[in-house]
C-alpha cells in the first residue's frame, strides 16, 4: 500500500496543502507528457505513411519495369514518326557515337544542328522513303533535345545528310572529340521549331516526341513547352496522368526549364 509522509511540524492544512501543491505539478507533468506522446504519435503516423507510400511507388515501378521489357532503342531517344518509322536520337557524346557508327545504316537518313554538342537523330529506313512529315518530325525532335530547348530559344538551323557522308575523319592538323564527327558535301537544311510531347503507347511505354507522331501513336498525351519548371516536377505531372516510371520519364524529357503547355 502507498505511504503518506507527513509534517509533523506542520498543520494538517499544511500538510494537504503540500500535497494538493505536489499533485498539481505532478497533473501538469503527466499533461505535458501525454500531450508529447500525442505529438510523437502524430510524427509516427506520419514517418509509417510516408514510408507505406514510398514502398507502394517502389513497388508500382519494379512492377512496370518488369512489365515492359526495354527493346535496344531504349538506351537511345526515340520515337516512332507519324509514318511509323523508328528514330533514334543521342543522348550525349557517347550515344552519339554509337548511334553513327553502329546504328546506322546506308539507307538512313541523318539529321544534326549547326550548334555545337548536338544530337544526331536518324530515320530508321529499312530501304523505304520517308516523306515530308517525318522529316519535319525528326528535324523538330533534333532541335528540341538540342541545347537549344535549354537556352529558350525557338528554333535552329537543322540539316539531314546520308550516312555516307558522316566521317570520323578530321581535317588536317583537327582533332574530332567524342560524338563528333565531320559533315561532308551538301547539306539539306530544313525548317524547325520547339515541339514536344509525350504520350502513352499500346504497350504502356511512355514516347516523348513532336506532337504529330505522338497524336498518331497515343490517345493519351501531354503537351510540353519551355518554362521554367523542374524537369522533376513536371515528369511527376506527367505520371499522374499518363502512369509510367518516374526516372523513366524523367529520362525522356529534354534539358532544362520546361512546362506543361495548355491546349
Amino acid at each position: 500500500m502507498p505511504t503518506i509522509e507527513l509534517y509533523l511540524d506542520k498543520s494538517v492544512e499544511q500538510n494537504a496543502s503540500i500535497y494538493f501543491d505536489k499533485a498539481k505539478k505532478l497533473k501538469k507533468k503527466i499533461k505535458g507528457a501525454k500531450e508529447a506522446l500525442e505529438k510523437h504519435q502524430k510524427i509516427l503516423e506520419k514517418f509509417e505513411k510516408k514510408k507505406e507510400m514510398e514502398k507502394k511507388e517502389y513497388d508500382e515501378n519494379r512492377q512496370e519495369n518488369v512489365k515492359l521489357k526495354k527493346e535496344w532503342y531504349e538506351k537511345f531517344r526515340w520515337f516512332f514518326s507519324s509514318e511509323n518509322f523508328l528514330i533514334i536520337g543521342g543522348r550525349d557524346a557517347t550515344t552519339n557515337e554509337i548511334i553513327i557508327k553502329k546504328h546506322t545504316d546506308t539507307n538512313d537518313i541523318v539529321f544534326h544542328t549547326d550548334l555545337a554538342g548536338s544530337p544526331f537523330f536518324v530515320i530508321k529506313t529499312e530501304g523505304k522513303k520517308p516523306a515530308k512529315q517525318t522529316l519535319n518530325e525528326v528535324a523538330d525532335a533534333t532541335v528540341t533535345f538540342s541545347r537549344v530547348f535549354k537556352l529558350g530559344q525557338s528554333n535552329s538551323p537543322v540539316f539531314h545528310v546520308s550516312p555516307g557522308q558522316v566521317s570520323k575523319e578530321a581535317q588536317s592538323g583537327e582533332y574530332l572529340t567524342r560524338g563528333a564527327f565531320m559533315i561532308r558535301g551538301k547539306t539539306n537544311y530544313i525548317d524547325n521549331k520547339i515541339n514536344l510531347a509525350v504520350g502513352k503507347l499500346n504497350n504502356g511505354k511512355l514516347m516523348a516526341a513532336p506532337l504529330e507522331a505522338v497524336k498518331k501513336h497515343c490517345k493519351d498525351y501531354i503537351l510540353l513547352q519551355q518554362g521554367d519548371r523542374k524537369t522533376s516536377e513536371i515528369a511527376k505531372k506527367i505520371k499522374a496522368k499518363l502512369g509510367g516510371n518516374l526516372d523513366d520519364i524523367i529520362r525522356i524529357l529534354p534539358a532544362g526549364g520546361i512546362d506543361i503547355k495548355k491546349s
